[in-house]
Parts: structure tokens; sequence; C-alpha cells
């Protein structure tokens, strides 16, 4: 991995949501895997439909920013509202759709530094993932390798959430399995390389990075949603953000914490991770 060279900090004045908003956990399962649950608070004004489109389209995105100090009618990368300070550049390569969309079997190449404005380049990322699940309920990546199979899989997964007819917002929820389920010796070394350089500080890193990351849908993609027949020509101003300040200061918590352990248990007594995870079928929301 070459060094990552940051672009600098987007000063959208948006209140990011803190840790203690989602419910979170990690076990490890009877073959040594790792397994963590993240269950986000509810992203309030927005429908499966736009999360859906964003992945969708994400990674092919430019915007113009209106009024953003440093970067004032400058068009960047999409990914860049997607987090103020840790996101870099995101591409889609490979077995691509109409429009440069990805579909299963894509890769897409994710490029960012969790928490860089407390750890610098500590924690960087620069992974290439293959496509495994795209679909308008959730999205599916990973690592394998031959022999052993999955290495490491992320499952996202969104559902409305409604009342009286009415979308209240959606629930957003992501699964990460690390390590093989095989029990020889080189599985055994493959597991002790992969998921002992998870620590305590990489885990508050990377759930502080994810909570940010995903909260802040809220703030800007209804504006690009509504922009989505021209997309050659995506704007951004600080006015387009639909959360209040009243919103902003609402206590927030995880959608379901009886999920997310019900979940953490199914993963404890799992044999393989990566069986009871079951990311390239439909959402189990």
């Amino acid at each position: 991995m070459g060094k990552l060279v940051m672009p600098k900090e987007r000063k959208f004045d948006w209140d990011l949501k803190p840790v203690s908003s989602v419910h979170w956990g990690q076990v490890k399962n009877k073959s040594g895997q790792l397994c963590v649950v993240l269950d986000h608070s509810l992203l309030r004004g927005l429908s499966s439909e736009m999360i859906a489109w964003w992945f969708q389209h994400f990674a092919n995105l430019k915007v113009t920013l209106d009024d953003i100090e440093g970067y004032e009618n400058t068009k960047v990368p999409a990914y860049y509202l997607w987090h103020p300070s840790d996101h870099i550049e995101a591409n889609f390569k490979g077995n691509l759709g109409p429009g440069s969309t990805p579909r299963a079997g894509a890769k897409i190449q994710i490029k960012e530094c969790m928490q860089y404005n407390k750890y610098g380049l500590k924690y960087p990322v620069d992974n290439e993932l293959k496509i495994f699940y795209c679909e308008d309920d959730g999205w599916g990546m990973g690592k394998q390798i031959p022999l052993f199979g999955n290495l490491i899989f992320l499952r996202i997964s969104f559902k409305d959430v409604i009342e009286n007819g009415k979308i209240l917002g959606v629930h957003y929820h992501y699964e990460v399995v690390a390590g093989t389920n095989k029990q020889n010796l080189l599985a055994q070394t493959i597991n002790k390389k992969i998921v002992g350089q998870f620590t305590e500080e990489f885990w508050e890193a990377w759930i502080t990075h994810n909570t940010i990351e995903v909260g802040v849908f809220e703030n800007f993609l209804p504006a690009l949603y509504n922009q989505r027949a021209d997309l050659d020509n995506l704007h951004y101003a600080k006015n387009m953000n639909p959360i209040s300040k009243e919103m902003a200061s609402q206590v927030q918590e995880g959608v379901s914490k009886d999920l997310l352990e019900e979940r953490l248990r199914g993963y404890a007594e799992s044999i393989n991770a990566f069986d009871y995870q079951k990311g390239q079928e439909k959402s189990f929301l």
C-alpha cells in the first residue's frame, strides 16, 4: 500500500452522530472467526430507495460544493460528502452495468483513513473488494482466496421503518466477519494475522468512522437524491441540509438492541460465521 494523500477536511457544519447513537458488539465464534455487529440509529428523512440509489452510483458521482470553506464552487467526488474528513476515493471496476453501476461480480476500490483527525494515517484503508450482493435491500462485499474461500465479508442491510403508512426513516444494520473457519495450521496462521490486527483502538476508530459515515446520510443524501435526474450537475450547499438543530440534538440509539443481541448469539454459536451471515442472500431485516 502506498502512502495515502488526504484531501483537506470539508467543513459542512454538520452535527455528527456520537458512538452512543448505535448499538454494537463483537464475538469470536467456535472457529476463531471475528464477528462484529453494528445496529445504527434511525436514519431520519430517508428511504431505503435513497440508500440503494446511493450505493449504485456514489463512486461515479461528482458534486459541486457551492459554499464549503476551501471548496467553494469546486467539483469533487461525491464520496467526500460521505465523511467530512476520512474519505479519499472510491471506484467501481469489472462487471459493471448501465451507467457503470455495479452488479454482483464487480469490484470496488476504497481509499480512506479511519478517524484521520485523531489518528492520522495510522488506520488506512486501500482495499479492493468483490461485490457479491447489491440489491434494493442491502450490499455485500468481501475478499476470498483459493482453498480457504471467504476471508472477510461486510454485509449492509437496510429497510424502511413505517408507521401509519408513512416512512419514518431507515433501519441500517452492518455486520463484518473476518477470518476463515478452517482449522489447519495454515488457516490458524492466517486467522492470527487477520484477526490480530483488529485491536481495541482499531475498533474504536472503525466504529466512530462508521457511525459518522452512516449518520451523515441524513445531512446530504436527500439533496443529492432530489437531483438524480441530472447526475452531471449535482450541487451541495449548507442550506440543503434538512437536519435542524433541534433534530441534531435529539438523543438516539440503535434501532433494535434485541436484533443486535440475537445476531451476536448466532455468530457465537456458529461453526462458520459466513454461513450464518448469508451475505449473498436477501436481507434478514
